[in-house]
C-alpha cells in the first residue's frame, strides 16, 4: 500500500538522497550491485527504499523486512527518508481499506440506497470538494486533507 500511496502523491521522500542507477542482481532476497558506480550503495536497516526498473520487484520496501524475488535488472534504487507521521497515516489508510475498500463491503455496493425487511441505508453523495467525482468513497477522498501536505505536483 505504501507504494500505491507514494505513487498517488508523486512523492518518494528521497530528499536529495542519492539514486543508485545501474545493473543489480537480487539473489536469495539480497540486492547485489553489479556496476562499480553503485558498489558503495548504502541503505540502513529499517530504511525504506524504492526499486525502479525491475520486472518482479518494482515498489517500496523496508530493508530487513522485504521479500524480494530473485532477478537481474537494469534500474535504480532510491533510498527514502519517510517521516514517522506519514507512516502513521499509511497505517490508518490500510486499516480503512481493510474495513471499507473491499468489493464485498457496503461502501463498494453499486446501490446508493437499499431497503428491505425493515432495514434501510443511504450512501452519501460524495458532495465534498475533496472527494473524487465517484459517489463511492475511496481512501484518496477520505484522507485527502491529511494527504495534501505530502502531495507533490
Amino acid at each position: 500500500m505504501l507504494s500505491q500511496i507514494c505513487l498517488f502523491l508523486k512523492n518518494w521522500f528521497n530528499f536529495n538522497l542519492p539514486k543508485y542507477i545501474g545493473h543489480f542482481s537480487i539473489k536469495d532476497g539480497v540486492i547485489i550491485p553489479i556496476d562499480r558506480e553503485v558498489q558503495g550503495m548504502e541503505i540502513q536497516d529499517d530504511q525504506y527504499y524504492r526499486i525502479v526498473g525491475s520486472v518482479f520487484n518494482d515498489g517500496v520496501y523496508k530493508k530487513g523486512s522485504e521479500e524480494l524475488t530473485d532477478e537481474d535488472f537494469d534500474g535504480a534504487i532510491w533510498p527514502m527518508a519517510v517521516p514517522p507521521d506519514f507512516l502513521a497515516l499509511v497505517k490508518d489508510i490500510e486499516d480503512w481499506q481493510k474495513l471499507y475498500g473491499g468489493v464485498d463491503t457496503q461502501n463498494m455496493s453499486p446501490y446508493q440506497s437499499e431497503s428491505f425487511g425493515g432495514y434501510s441505508y443511504s450512501k452519501s453523495s460524495g458532495g465534498s470538494s475533496s472527494r473524487s467525482d465517484s459517489s463511492v468513497p475511496t481512501w484518496q477522498g477520505i484522507f485527502a486533507d491529511r494527504l495534501a501536505r505530502y502531495k507533490k505536483i
